[in-house]
């Protein structure tokens, strides 16, 4: 059985191993327990599952959150799932499966957004920015069927929920089933090898020809790559985005900028204007507090070695957060380590950030009894904290 974050599937037979793809999200359904006999009505949710920031004039703010909003406004059915899309296995929508499948009307956009106001209500100042990073943007299908009343599928009981007298699911827009997953061959586009990668991994590497895919549309796309080298050994690899940026409304072309922004005790040297400043972001999901010390320590220590374009020789961690999300993460970044944190309201409206160019950077760790240790900048993260970000 598939998990939800899976993108690595394995044929049983063939052993053939093809990367899925959705044309927008990917759709899933909760297991129904009813007779065969009940017409089922599938009512959507919006599902997110991620990082939740917000940046206000005393820092960022930040949890992780799986919430679940209704894709169709109406009072009849319950607003969320709660529990279920966590505690239930969900399985693919197919367009064999019967039943009726009720067309979304909110969009996603929408749902965040009332998610974002209650947050909001529950802070002290207002947010000058939010951002989700790391998330699982999908839609679930919850079943229930009609007789006397609403019921719910799952268990197989009513709902409370009072039906008015001119109540009728037709009036409910309806779509087929008809959402296809695609399939794109991990062999190679370069040398035809087998690429490799763990099941929710979203780079896939060959090691025949040297190279790091990252899928693109229904398409494999070439993107560079390199390893650290700055320690003699490693336990396991840490990847990592880094990000080139061109970035508007504030002073931040440089690491001699960057000592100053971020009030750094540093004196600064010759040189330091002419080493351009990169971010650099995890390229794995993270509990959020974690994401944003990785995120500034790296972003802050500046590594400017010389990377080698091999691939990891030790073990490697899986990458799991895509790009785009961490380039999304890059104002949460420059407010978590700017000094004095008061500038923030004044300033970062008028922060731009937009991106030149990117690498995916492997860096080594050594693995002690609790943690692993990046011998060179001095910091470690938690053993347990990166296994469980696994379920993330």
């Amino acid at each position: 059985m598939m998990d939800e974050t899976d993108r690595l599937f394995a044929c049983e037979f063939c052993r053939v191993k093809s990367y899925l793809v959705a044309e927008d999200v990917f759709r899933y359904m909760l297991p129904g327990n009813t007779p065969q006999s009940k017409n089922l009505i599938y009512f959507p949710y919006w599902r997110f599952k991620g990082m939740w920031f917000a940046c206000d004039g005393t820092g960022v703010q930040h949890k992780f959150v799986d919430v679940s909003r209704q894709a169709v406004a109406s009072p009849f059915f319950p607003a969320s799932l709660g529990l279920r899309s966590q505690a239930l296995k969900l399985k693919f929508v197919t367009p064999e499966t019967a039943g009726r499948f009720l067309q979304p009307t909110q969009s996603f956009a929408q749902a965040a957004q009332n998610f974002e106001d209650r947050l909001d209500k529950n802070s002290a100042e207002p947010a000058l920015h939010h951002a989700h990073i790391g998330e699982t943007i999908s839609l679930i299908y919850a079943p229930f069927y009609i007789e006397n009343g609403i019921y719910d599928a799952v268990l197989n009981r009513s709902i409370p929920a009072s039906l008015t007298e001119d109540f009728d699911i037709d009036q409910l827009p309806a779509e087929s089933p008809n959402w296809r997953i695609h399939f794109i061959s991990t062999l190679c586009p370069s040398c035809g090898w087998d690429l490799e990668g763990k099941r929710d991994s979203l780079v896939l590497l060959c090691k025949n020809c040297v190279s790091a895919w990252y899928p693109i549309g229904k398409k494999l796309k070439k993107i560079r790559f390199g390893r650290y080298l700055a320690s003699d050994n490693a336990s396991i690899y840490l990847p990592f985005w880094r990000i080139e940026p061109e970035i508007s409304g504030i002073k931040l072309n440089n690491y001699a900028d960057l000592i100053k922004m971020a009030n750094i005790p540093k004196v600064i040297q010759p040189g330091w204007e002419g080493i351009g400043f990169r971010f650099w972001v995890p390229a794995f999901k993270v509990r959020p507090k974690i994401f944003l010390q990785l995120s500034k320590n790296m972003t802050l220590a500046q590594l400017h070695h010389e990377l080698n374009e091999e691939l990891p020789e030790h073990r490697h961690h899986p990458i799991t957060l895509p790009i785009a999300e961490a380039v999304e993460s890059l104002k949460v970044n420059i407010a978590g380590f700017i000094k004095p944190k008061n500038t923030l309201a004044e300033i970062f409206h008028e922060i731009g950030i937009t991106t030149k160019s990117y690498v995916l950077v492997y860096v080594p760790f050594l693995e002690k009894h609790h943690e692993f240790i990046q011998p060179d900048l001095q910091f470690a993260i938690n053993k347990n904290i990166l296994a469980l970000s696994e379920n993330l």
